[in-house]
């Protein structure tokens, strides 16, 4: 197996007002590992229903599909958001360093 270009890894979501269950056939590694994952937690909800070696198919139903609109954050919520994940990395190579002393 040769290796995709990114336009060929691809990932298709497919269902209809006819039916319950949707389908994802995918291309893309990351994908898959994701939907993997999915299957092995909630196997009554999420199924490999097929593969090749370059390809995956899940099916799923169609209440897990979901749009979210973007999230809007103000300039004084990302700032505080901005110090508060500078404070955390801080203390986090502060217990690193001493963890490797």
């Amino acid at each position: 197996m040769g290796s995709l270009s990114k336009y060929e890894q691809e990932t298709v979501i497919n269902f209809n007002a006819g039916e319950q269950i949707a389908t994802v056939y995918t291309r893309d590694k990351a994908v898959m590992r994701k939907f993997d994952a999915l299957v092995i937690a909630f196997p009554e909800v999420y199924k490999l229903v097929g593969e090749t070696d370059i390809d995956k198919t899940y099916s799923m139903p169609k209440s897990c599909v979901s749009y979210r609109k973007p999230r809007k954050l103000n300039d004084k919520y990302r700032e505080l958001k901005r110090v508060q994940m500078k404070q955390y990395n801080t203390q986090r190579e502060i217990v690193e360093k001493k963890c490797v002393q």
